[in-house]
């Protein structure tokens, strides 16, 4: 598996986890202390991670496929862009497992 795949899945990893914890700031902000301007704040941040959020789905699909993981493993990714600082906690697990099976494929180096 090419380390682009992995690469774009943690970009967008960060990037949907970073929008999904604004986003819940601004909607606390919004309806739990009633706060002038939190209306256009959640509608901007509640757009952006909805249309990246997509993206995010994509990049982990693709990462799941090329890795073949089970449809379980797949769906617990899927939906850690859901969940406020999942997405932190389900990309790190993800990065330290896949690079360290890349370690173990690695060849062996020539000894002399």
């Amino acid at each position: 598996m090419k380390k682009s795949v992995l690469t774009r899945y943690r970009v967008m990893a960060y990037v949907t986890g970073v929008l999904l914890v604004l986003l819940t700031l601004g909607c606390i902000a919004k309806y739990g202390i009633d706060m002038d301007g939190a209306d256009g704040f959640v509608k901007v941040v509640g757009i952006a991670h909805g249309w990246l959020y997509v993206v995010y789905l994509i990049f982990a699909f693709d990462l799941g496929s090329k890795a073949k993981w089970p449809v379980g493993k797949q769906l617990w990714v899927l939906l850690a862009g859901t969940v406020p600082t999942a997405a932190f906690f389900v990309e790190r697990s993800i990065t330290r497992e896949l690079e360290a099976g890349a370690a173990e494929a690695a060849p062996e180096p020539a000894q002399a």
